[in-house]
């Protein structure tokens, strides 16, 4: 699994780090920390994480497959 933020899209709302502390992190009010490949063990809560991105930043791309915001919502 690899986690791809687009940074200029980001609004620092800080959901992913809320919900996949182990995987995001605010640095300061508005820069985000993350971990580009996170463990397997923390596929579910990036997926939360991705769901809850309220400007939808975060993307997850798993081999051949990407998956956005909106899938992960219907992969619940």
């Amino acid at each position: 699994m690899r986690v791809v933020v687009d940074l200029n899209r980001c609004q620092g709302y800080a959901q992913c780090a809320f919900l996949a502390p182990d995987v995001f992190e605010m640095h300061g009010e508005e820069a985000l920390l993350y971990k580009p490949r996170p463990d397997e063990a923390f596929r579910e809560d990036v997926a939360r994480a991705v769901a809850a991105c309220p400007v939808q930043a975060i993307l997850v791309d798993r081999s051949d497959e990407t998956v956005t915001a909106g899938e992960a919502c219907d992969a619940r």
